[in-house]
């Protein structure tokens, strides 16, 4: 199994273990996930706004309890210009890295999590703006569905993500594909899908950059040794690969609500 980063994180710990209702959809499962996770904030804090299906709840739950007086001074870093739009709706006190370098918490979904809260994230295309922030985080929690736990990064069969730079992208996705190649990897360009549901051009970041995505048949092994070397590749700007980032997990599932922390690390 592939690892990285890889201090022991606690046993399981139940939140809630009562079984919850079989009509609750994924859906449900995520926003059950996110409103556990803002239990997390206090007021005054800064806060690292993830990016996604999952995360938009987590947003959405900070900006009621704004609103009903239950937390003030809070301030808002936003991973993408889609968190950042949903944030400004609703009223949400929104600064940047430069203003506050340090972050006191992060909430982000992932798409991916191994048993070492190692994760894979950015199959929405903002990986770079979220790494940067969950990085600057003394606290990074993430939430997830059950169904986003994997034996190993890559193991659900979907894409790890690699933000490359334009110029000629199929030599870089070329080189990325080499390198895995022991690990069955096909690294493909991640193209906008039309209105007729055709392919129509390349997807683009909010930094400008294409996606390589990179579909790996085995464990890719050493997780900080694949890191360096995708980053080690001219035209790659980051890789979806979190490495000892995550702090808490916090997953959401038909048996209830479960959570887990680093050994070390104060809840």
């Amino acid at each position: 199994m592939g690892s990285a980063s890889n201090p022991l994180v606690t046993s399981s710990v139940a939140v809630d273990s009562s079984p919850l209702p079989s009509n609750l959809t994924q859906d449900d499962l995520k926003k059950l996930a996110a409103y556990k996770a803002v239990e997390y904030v206090k007021s005054g804090m800064v806060v690292g706004l993830g990016t996604g299906s999952t995360a938009k709840h987590a947003v959405s739950r900070i900006s009621d309890l704004l609103r009903e007086g239950k937390l003030n001074d809070i301030i808002g870093i936003p991973t993408s210009t889609t968190t950042h739009e949903q944030a400004v709706s609703l009223g949400i006190p929104l600064s940047d890295l430069d203003s506050h370098p340090v972050v006191d918490l992060s909430i982000d979904g992932a798409d991916e999590v191994d048993p070492s809260l190692n994760l894979v994230k950015g199959r929405g295309g903002s990986l770079l703006r979220e790494k940067m922030v969950e990085g600057a985080s003394k606290k990074f929690v993430v939430i997830v569905d059950e169904s986003k736990l994997v034996k190993h990064l890559g193991g659900s069969g979907l894409a790890v993500p690699v933000e490359v730079v334009p110029f000629c992208c199929d030599f870089t996705r070329g080189k990325l594909e080499e390198l895995f190649r022991g690990a069955g990897c096909k690294a493909k360009l991640r193209v906008k899908i039309g209105a007729n549901g055709g392919e129509t051009a390349p997807a683009v970041t909010d930094n400008g950059n294409y996606v390589v995505d990179l579909y790996l048949e085995r464990d890719m092994g050493d997780l900080e040794a694949a890191s360096e070397k995708i980053l080690r590749l001219p035209g790659v700007v980051e890789h979806g690969m979190f490495l000892g980032i995550a702090t808490t997990l916090i997953v959401a599932g038909k048996s209830g609500v479960t959570v887990r922390d680093r050994f070390g690390v104060k809840g």
